[in-house]
């Protein structure tokens, strides 16, 4: 196997909550639809998972501790109890123990709580939430099947202020069918009013197998045009910033000082556990996925139990991490480092990558600031998927 040179010891962990109440019309993530009336205090499928999962990290080998950030996924991880999320919590603690400032955040959806849930999970150290707003148009909610209404939306975010939990994200999607301009502009407006912390903006993607997929092709009506979601990208980036928000992320937007730490790892390609079906792992140089049905995954944590928690898995070639990085660190609005990159790869490869980025260079998608290498905003991350196409396919 090809030795690689790991950044950093794992310090963060992302875990999968699959559970949600019905399948969003996007959604092509692995998920159980457990219905109106199951959560956690109540499903036994919903308990029987976290046994599971709290079993998969017990077993899990510690590569570098305390963890930073731990993230809680899904699905809908606030269909979980106070007491199954302080379990998951408890079991990441003994195993790799969880700093005093550690970041831990979890997604939440409108009207799938009360104040008695989230003042329990602010107790048992959540302080950071994300919010799946997705649009402010009761219409728009139902075309893209979500399950709660616009009333849900505020009572939620009334009860996160009341709770103060001090990290508030919003999520919203542009680009959805039917979806206008005045549209996009009154969602960002609202937002910005709201005054979360950090707002993450998505551009729909029509993905195989969705309910959307199924539907609709890529710029087929009533999808928005292309030229349409340019200027909704566009808006987004003028508004967000306009109303305090650093643009620090393709997709995300947060108030000085409070970027999402744990997503940074990501983009960073540092290395990372990930528990859950589904869930991703990138650590000591190998990047691995779980299961993403129920049943196979409880098997191939009895497997991971018998084999005392070793995971055979190729380490990532040395090029393959290179293309990484890059993908990664190029949504960043600071890039990456080319210092680092030439330490890591050699200064033939970086002559290679600066030869490969030199139209984009002209066009101006592409810039280096000091040591940074990266794009510019906005066309630099609008056209972010073809310069990435280009360098895989000249680097690859």
């Amino acid at each position: 196997m090809q030795k690689v040179n790991v950044p950093s010891l794992a310090s963060s962990a992302y875990v999968h909550i699959p559970f949600c109440r019905r399948r969003c019309f996007y959604c092509d993530f692995p998920i159980f639809v457990v219905g109106d009336r199951q959560r956690g205090e109540t499903s036994v499928t919903i308990s029987g998972y976290v046994d599971v999962l709290c079993e998969e990290i017990a077993v899990t080998p510690a590569f570098g501790q305390p963890l930073k950030t731990v993230f809680f996924g899904g699905g809908t991880p606030s269909l979980l109890s106070t007491a199954q999320l302080a379990q998951i919590l408890v079991t990441l603690d003994k195993r790799f123990g969880i700093a005093p400032d550690a970041e831990i955040s979890m997604e939440i959806d409108p009207g799938t709580f009360d104040l008695a849930h989230i003042q329990g999970y602010r107790s048992v150290g959540v302080n950071r939430v994300s919010l799946g707003v997705q649009a402010f148009q009761e219409e728009l909610l139902k075309v893209a099947g979500r399950s709660h209404s616009l009333k849900d939306i505020f009572a939620a975010i009334d009860l996160i202020y009341q709770v103060e939990i001090p990290e508030f994200s919003i999520d919203l999607i542009s680009g959805l069918p039917h979806q206008s301009l005045d549209q996009w502009q009154n969602s960002l407006d609202t937002a910005v009013n709201i005054a979360p912390t950090h707002i993450s903006i998505y551009d729909l993607t029509i993905e195989p197998g969705t309910a959307f997929g199924r539907y609709y092709k890529p710029g087929d009506n009533p999808l928005p045009t292309d030229e349409t979601t340019v200027k909704m990208y566009q808006m987004g980036q003028r508004i967000l910033t306009g109303g305090n928000y650093e643009h620090y992320e393709i997709s995300n937007y947060a108030q000085p000082g409070h970027q999402c730490r744990h997503n940074r790892v990501y983009w960073e390609n540092r290395p990372y556990y990930g528990f859950g079906m589904g869930a991703a792992s990138y650590v000591e140089g190998k990047r691995f996925t779980r299961p993403r049905k129920t049943k196979e995954y409880s098997q191939w944590v009895q497997e991971l139990i018998a084999n005392h928690g070793v995971i055979d898995w190729e380490i990532t070639p040395k090029a393959d991490v290179l293309l990484e990085t890059l993908m990664l660190g190029l949504r960043l609005a600071d890039g990456v480092s080319l210092a680092a990159l030439t330490e890591e790869f050699g200064k033939e490869k970086i002559q290679e990558l600066h030869q490969c980025l030199q139209p984009y260079f002209t066009q101006g998608w592409v810039q280096v600031v000091g040591d940074r290498l990266r794009l510019t905003d906005p066309d630099g991350f609008l056209f972010s998927n073809v310069v990435l196409a280009d360098l895989f396919s000249q680097l690859g």
